[in-house]
C-alpha cells in the first residue's frame, strides 16, 4: 500500500448564519476525506472590517494576516458558500478583497475547490461561477470537476447533529475531496 501524503486544507466559509447548510457540509468534511487529510477553519468573514483603502492603509487587520498565513501554510482551500442574489454573499466578497491587496498573494497557485449547498433547486451555482471570476483575478487553481451544488440542501442535513446525512450527497464529496487530492498531488 503506498504511502498516504498528509494533506492540510483550509476551509473559508461564505455563511454566517447560525445553522448554514454549509457549515453543516464543512462539519462533515473529516468524515468524508481521503485518508491524511485534516481541516482548519479560516476566521469567520464575518469579524473582517468592511474594505476600505483609507483603513488598508493604516495596516492590514489582524484577521486579513491570520487568514493569510493560513491559507499559505496549506495545501488547499475550500470555500464552502451559499449563493445570495444569484451570486457571491457580501462577507465572503469582502474577504477575499482584503486577502487581495496583500503582496505575496496567498491564493497565487494555491489549489481550490469550492462547494455550495442553498434551499433552492441549483444549490448555488451561480454563486460559483461568480466566485470563480475572483478566483481568476487571485491566481488560484480552482478543480474544475467535480463541481459540488447542493439544492435542497435543508433537507440533507439532519436538524439535531448539524450534519450532512443525505447519503448520495455524502458519496458525491468524498468524490470530490479524493479529486481534490489528486489534483493538489498534480500540482506539487
Amino acid at each position: 500500500m503506498p504511502d498516504v501524503q498528509p494533506l492540510h486544507i483550509v476551509t473559508l466559509l461564505g455563511s454566517l448564519r447560525k445553522g448554514s447548510i454549509n457549515a453543516a457540509v464543512v462539519r462533515t468534511l473529516p468524515e468524508l476525506a481521503p485518508a491524511g487529510m485534516t481541516f482548519a477553519a479560516l476566521p469567520s468573514v464575518g469579524d473582517y472590517p468592511l474594505y476600505d483603502a483609507d483603513l488598508q492603509a493604516e495596516g492590514f487587520p489582524a484577521v486579513v494576516e491570520a487568514a493569510a498565513e493560513a491559507i499559505r501554510a496549506a495545501d488547499g482551500v475550500i470555500i464552502a458558500s451559499p449563493e445570495y442574489n444569484y451570486s457571491i454573499p457580501g462577507g465572503l466578497k469582502n474577504a477575499l478583497d482584503w486577502i487581495s491587496r496583500l503582496k505575496g498573494q496567498p491564493f497565487a497557485g494555491k489549489p481550490v475547490a469550492i462547494q455550495s449547498a442553498s434551499g433552492g433547486t441549483l444549490g448555488g451555482a451561480r454563486m460559483q461561477y461568480h466566485l470563480r471570476q475572483s478566483l481568476v483575478f487571485l491566481d488560484a487553481h480552482v478543480l474544475n470537476k467535480p463541481e459540488v451544488m447542493i439544492g435542497q440542501g435543508q433537507s440533507k442535513i439532519d436538524a439535531a447533529t448539524g450534519k450532512l446525512t443525505d447519503e448520495p450527497t455524502r458519496q458525491f464529496i468524498t468524490t470530490q475531496l479524493t479529486a481534490f487530492a489528486a489534483y493538489i498531488a498534480r500540482l506539487r
